[in-house]
């Protein structure tokens, strides 16, 4: 079985400490498994389809940069992260873009992304090396175990065929008591998101996040935070409205994220 390292694409002041991964199609351990281990599958094989097959590089072949949520949505995404995330901390932005949401006044002492465009990552400003990589072709992080205080998903987790794995390597990267924050509203990229979360509201696409973290051992019990649009205005919303927000096109976007900690929540 040969593993090889990867290299980084970008550097800075450090090296990006990576490590081999060897290949593991392991079945999901029951529900005894080690810390770390998959207990049960969320998704069924119906649940992990897309409308869009082709993989997801080759729709991400071309740089996206547009925002993906509004202003709201990032002010409240950037005060939980005041709020959660300290000064020189190791973080990885997993499923990053060109954007940062991370405080412009907070420095981390590393922050490494991850997405499927090399142009859009090399745009962000706040990270200092990244890597490209489909994580619904390969789930394995080339990275070493327990090196980072906090893992970051914003707005992408509806993508993932198979998120059972991708916890499973958050955990694995995470150090004891680090922090896992996945973010995400009703915006997506309807051909590309799974049918389990295509096809469901936002109670289940909660439910659904919270599941994944649930799946692996050792994950503390996840912590939900919502902030819905408020209900004023001069006029209810009409299923138009809804289909547009669907695709993201009008309205204020709701705020969901979902938190865990590898082990437990330090004090």
């Amino acid at each position: 079985m040969l593993c090889t390292p990867p290299q980084p694409l970008r550097s800075s002041r450090r090296p990006l400490r990576t490590a081999p991964r060897c290949s593991n199609d392991a079945q999901p351990s029951p529900s005894t498994a080690a810390a770390g281990g998959v207990r049960r599958l969320v998704l069924s094989p119906e649940g992990r389809a897309k409308l869009d097959p082709r993989p997801d590089r080759d729709f991400y072949a071309f740089p996206r940069l547009v925002t993906h949520v509004d202003d709201g949505f990032i002010a409240t995404l950037t005060d939980l992260y005041r709020d959660r995330l300290r000064a020189g901390w190791d973080v990885l932005d997993l499923m990053s873009s060109w954007v940062s949401h991370l405080p412009p006044e907070v420095q981390f002492q590393r922050v490494v992304g991850h997405g499927l465009n090399a142009q859009e990552l090399a745009r962000n400003p706040r990270l200092d090396y990244f890597f490209v990589k489909d994580l619904n072709r390969d789930q394995q992080l080339e990275l070493e175990d327990g090196t980072f205080d906090a893992v970051l998903c914003t707005v992408s987790v509806q993508y993932l065929q198979s998120p059972e794995k991708v916890f499973a390597e958050i955990f694995r990267v995470l150090k004891p008591g680090g922090v896992c924050i996945v973010s995400f509203s009703n915006r997506m990229f309807y051909e590309k998101a799974v049918s389990a979360w295509r096809d469901g509201t936002a109670y289940s696409r909660v439910q659904l996040v919270t599941q994944y973290f649930q799946c692996v051992e050792g994950f503390t019990q996840p912590e939900v935070i919502r902030k819905l649009p408020s209900a004023g205005g001069s006029s209810p919303s009409s299923p138009l409205d809804a289909v547009m927000r669907l695709f993201g096109v009008a309205g204020s976007d709701p705020f969901y994220a979902v938190i865990s900690y590898r082990n437990f929540k330090p004090m």
